[in-house]
């Protein structure tokens, strides 16, 4: 998630819905944008919504997600 390795990521909420029946296998891709990843590496302690893409052996989107993650200073 580009966390750098002096800080702890955290999933601080997950939203999930489910929108139609899924067909078959499931396949899950989150995705990053340039931006957000140049405040993670750059903020010591934050937070970031990142929707995720859910699609079935059909091609369909059968649920709908974000993720929150958070990250914060590891302790010395």
């Amino acid at each position: 998630m580009h966390v750098p390795d002096n800080r702890i990521p955290l999933l601080k909420n997950m939203n999930i819905d489910y929108v139609r029946r899924a067909a078959g296998d499931l396949t899950a891709v989150a995705t990053l944008s340039d931006e957000q990843i140049n405040y993670i590496r750059e903020t010591e302690k934050g937070d970031i919504s990142v929707p995720v893409v859910i699609t079935d052996s059909e091609g369909n989107e059968p649920i709908n997600a974000e993720f929150i993650w958070a990250w914060v200073p590891k302790r010395r």
